[in-house]
């Protein structure tokens, strides 16, 4: 089975790219995938302006479309918002629900998990927190997934640190998710927030997870520009190649080669998986 995803990341609508960003559409267009997925920050300051941009940018990506949230996408000067409802303005924009979000086809399945939070206990509410309750219930999900499928997990947020990065998330708990999360199988823990792309082992049971950062589309770029990742794989083997917006155009910038876990679960002796009319938030 042979598939495809586009993951684009920190849009950050209100100082967007806004050339990369129409570009970025027209590739998703002419490059059809079997998901685009988008791990969070659409907007810069949570404005209703950059919310109205970012939804109708989402809305005009080829279907199936799966959002997950970022921590710029809070209302950034109401502070009301941000301790009651800190995702309603989001999950308006997106049609997309903030947590236990879930897409499902027999080539890739995909778990959203919430790493970021409209405030928390310690300064810099930019990094990244996550429960351990929605690690296993995504992670429990994404076991089940059907036999062959890609087994993606979703969140902003790093869940472990890339070293020399030009910014870190400081995911609370973040080293307990990734081993639940290599332990169920996942293939790919795909997020984003450092603004800088990168496809490495998760360092934790047989190796064969990766931890893939993508780029951002925005003008705060952090010693790379503007990108987006093109994931390929077959029965083998795992694509990540980056397109990068360099003289007016995307182009490969990086690729990397991964091993894929091999599934040796067999169809008729599997766990069913959960039906598309289960899921708890489909795709819209």
């Amino acid at each position: 089975m042979t598939g495809r995803v586009l993951q684009f990341s920190d849009v950050h609508f209100g100082c967007e790219h806004p050339n990369a960003c129409a570009a970025a559409l027209n590739y998703a267009h002419a490059n059809p995938a079997d998901l685009v997925l988008i791990t969070g920050d659409i907007t810069q300051k949570g404005f209703p302006d950059e919310f109205a941009a970012a939804g109708a940018w989402i809305r005009a990506m080829p279907e199936p479309v799966f959002v997950t949230v970022g921590n710029h996408d809070v209302p950034y000067w109401d502070v009301a918002a941000r301790l009651f409802w800190p995702w309603r303005a989001f999950e308006a924009a997106t049609g997309h629900p903030a947590h236990d979000h879930q897409f499902l086809s027999d080539a890739v399945m995909v778990r959203g998990v919430t790493t970021a939070r409209g405030w928390q206990a310690r300064m810099n509410w930019s990094k990244g927190v996550i429960d351990l309750d929605q690690t296993r219930r995504a992670a429990e999900a994404l076991r089940n997934a059907p036999v062959g499928a890609l087994r993606i997990l979703a969140c902003h947020h790093p869940l472990m640190e890339m070293i020399g990065a030009p910014m870190t998330g400081e995911v609370k708990r973040g080293d307990q998710a990734a081993l639940i999360f290599a332990e169920a199988g996942v293939d790919l823990v795909m997020t984003g927030h450092v603004h800088v792309p990168f496809a490495l082992p998760i360092d934790l049971s047989d190796r064969c997870s990766y931890a893939i950062g993508c780029g951002t589309l925005s003008r705060r770029e952090r010693g790379a520009p503007p990108s987006f990742n093109q994931i390929d794989w077959d029965a083998k083997e795992i694509t990540v190649t980056v397109m990068a917006w360099i003289d007016g155009a995307y182009g490969p910038h990086q690729t990397w080669c991964l091993p894929r876990r091999q599934d040796t679960r067999r169809a008729a002796t599997a766990p069913d998986p959960a039906q598309p009319g289960d899921l708890e938030a489909a795709v819209r």
